[in-house]
């Protein structure tokens, strides 16, 4: 190489949870998009997380695919031993894998709390500790959240108290970690449309149906697993550089109205408001029209 030649930059490494379909997905593309080299973390279906990373090859980034499951220490050992081992470094942890059984608290029994604990909030503790040990030259940590953390509802105690958890970690990193160029920051999903949302209002029995929750939203739609993945984008990118310890909610509103609704009020109180507004539903991001992860 000529002496007025120079290297080309290293991509950016990252590492997501749960990569192989919705949110996780959508941002390992964008990140792909950007050059990225993205660790495409699955737990069962290999074919979808080969899927996941063409889709980040074809954007113009790289990457491989890494089984694990995050509910396993010993598997976020080996997820960030296979990075370091790859790479030498990181620049991104994103924990977005997640799940929880849907249950009255009444209802929860020892191993609910047990994989709650251990799918939601220990997996991200446990990643970030490992994470951090590889940011070397700063970085970007980033929970992936939702409103059962902010707002208490049916079925979803030990998943929103989990959330909740990792919300105040999030804090308690960012200033921890602050020092070290690392910025933590978490995004709140509302009412998102992918598989997670579909199981929740459609198959929990019993469970309220979606139309009459959708009405209480101030944007009158759902959320798109777009929406979530280029809030994340945002918040890993350099323009949030200052940005540490925050949670941003991704939810339409959702999070800021209570009641009265809107569509409890009647008469020219709703009109002046909702007169010329259609129904929550029938547009774009409706139910009727949801595709799921």
């Amino acid at each position: 190489m000529s002496d007025d030649q120079t290297s080309a930059p290293s991509p950016r490494v990252v590492v997501i949870t749960g990569a192989s379909r919705g949110i996780g997905r959508l941002l390992a593309h964008k990140l792909g998009a950007q050059g990225a080299a993205v660790a495409i973390n699955y737990k069962v279906n290999a074919d979808l997380a080969e899927q996941s990373l063409a889709d980040v090859v074809a954007a113009g980034g790289s990457g491989f695919t890494v089984q694990a499951d995050v509910e396993s220490p010993d598997d976020i050992d080996r997820l960030f031993d296979e990075v370091r081992d790859r790479y030498g470094r990181l620049d991104a942890f994103v924990s977005n894998a997640a799940a929880s059984a849907f249950k009255p608290v009444s209802q929860l029994k020892t191993h609910h709390l047990d994989r709650s604990y251990a799918m939601n909030t220990r997996a991200f503790v446990l990643g970030a500790i490992r994470a951090a040990e590889l940011m070397d030259h700063g970085g970007r940590i980033l929970a992936i959240t939702s409103y059962g953390s902010q707002r208490a509802f049916a079925t979803y105690a030990a998943l929103g108290s989990a959330k909740a958890a990792n919300e105040s970690y999030v804090r308690y990193m960012a200033n921890e970690f602050g020092p070290r160029g690392i910025t933590v920051n978490a995004v709140n999903g509302g009412l998102i449309d992918t598989d997670s949302l579909d199981y929740f209002y459609n198959k929990v029995p019993g469970m309220a149906p979606m139309a009459s929750v959708l009405k209480t939203v101030p944007l009158r739609r759902l959320g798109t697993a777009d929406d979530m993945a280029d809030a994340a984008d945002f918040l890993l990118s350099a323009k949030a550089g200052y940005i540490t310890g925050q949670v941003l909610n991704v939810d339409g509103g959702f999070t800021v109205v209570a009641p009265p609704y809107w569509e409890d009020t009647t008469g020219d109180l709703r009109a002046a408001v909702l007169g010329s507004v259609p129904d929550a539903g029938s547009g774009s991001g409706s139910p009727s029209t949801a595709a799921g992860e």
